[in-house]
């Protein structure tokens, strides 16, 4: 590990945001390995919020995946600047942060990440995401409905 990521790791220790990841991963029942970077993988992620393949809280990367998920090294990059995003802004204050940024570029897109400031910044790419155009209002609202229309009903 570089010097820079050793402050990283360092700072979001003291932070409490890597705490905070490994008790969302104890609580859901994931699986931890080292990774590299300074990151601490927790595999296997058996609750169904959030519904991204892998998501970052301080230095742990949590993922309803098996470790071999992370053989790709610009997935490990995208999550390591979502890291770097906690250091940033000093800890948990990322995550009202991050969910504001979440409803701001669904209603501009129709998509959780297209104008999120935090994946664009951790790259869309890389992180598997596909950019969407900004869409007029109306259009998002009649997707996010048709969408629960078509959700079966019933047990």
């Amino acid at each position: 590990m570089t010097a820079w990521q050793w402050v990283k790791v360092i700072g979001n220790l003291l932070n409490l945001t890597t705490l905070a990841g490994v008790v969302v991963g104890v609580v859901g029942r994931a699986r931890f390995s080292r990774g590299p970077r300074g990151l601490v993988f927790a595999n296997g992620y058996k609750l169904g919020f959030p519904v991204a393949g892998a998501f970052t809280i301080g230095n742990v990367v949590l993922s309803k995946h098996e470790r071999a998920y992370f053989d790709d090294p610009a997935l490990v990059r995208h999550e390591e600047r979502h890291s770097w995003q906690y250091f940033c802004l000093i800890g948990l204050p990322m995550l009202p942060l991050y969910v504001v940024a979440v409803v701001v570029s669904f209603l501009l897109t129709g998509d959780p990440a297209s104008r999120n400031p935090f994946e664009r910044l951790a790259d869309l790419k890389e992180g598997g995401y596909v950019e969407r155009p900004i869409q007029p209002l109306g259009k998002t609202v009649t997707q996010a409905f048709s969408g629960l229309k078509s959700r079966p009903k019933g047990p």
